[in-house]
C-alpha cells in the first residue's frame, strides 16, 4: 500500500492506494500552518498501514529544477529522517492543473475544488506511479 504526498508550502495533499496498489484515492489535505505541520501528521502514515511513500517531484516542463523542486527535496530529507519506509519520487509536471481539470469535469466549482485540489493532485501523482510498468 502506498501513500502519496503532493507537498506545498501552504497545503499538502495526501492520497493512498488500495492494498493491491492499483488504485489511488484522496485522503487528506494538511494545512501547512507551521514548518512542522506535516510532521505532526505522521501517525497518518502508520494508520494507513503504508508500505512506501511516493513524493511528487515538481520538474519544469523544460526538465529544469525550480525553487519548489529544491523545497520538496529538502522536505523529503526531513521525512526520510522520521520514517524507515522507502521513499519514491514521481515527476509531477502539471499535476495540479490536471487535478483542477478533473474536479471541474466532476462538476465542482473552483471554490468547491479548492478544498480538495491538493488531494486530487496527490491522487494524480500516485496513480501515475502505480501505472508505471513494473520494470521501471
Amino acid at each position: 500500500k502506498y501513500l502519496a504526498i503532493d507537498y506545498g508550502q501552504k497545503r499538502t495533499g495526501i492520497a493512498v492506494s488500495d492494498t493491491g496498489g492499483s488504485m489511488a484515492f484522496p485522503r487528506k489535505t494538511i494545512l501547512m500552518r507551521t514548518r512542522a505541520a506535516f510532521f505532526e501528521e505522521l501517525p497518518l502514515i502508520e494508520a494507513e498501514a503504508t508500505d512506501a511513500i511516493v513524493i511528487g517531484l515538481p520538474i519544469n516542463l523544460d526538465g529544469e529544477e525550480s525553487l519548489t523542486t529544491r523545497q520538496v527535496r529538502n522536505f523529503s530529507k526531513s521525512l526520510a529522517r522520521r520514517t524507515t519506509l522507502p521513499l519514491f519520487w514521481m515527476e509531477e509536471a502539471l499535476s495540479s492543473y490536471e487535478a483542477e481539470r478533473d474536479l471541474r469535469d466532476a462538476g465542482r466549482s473552483a471554490a468547491q475544488g479548492r478544498a480538495v485540489l491538493d488531494q486530487q493532485a496527490a491522487v494524480r501523482i500516485l496513480q501515475s506511479f502505480l501505472d508505471q510498468p513494473e520494470d521501471k
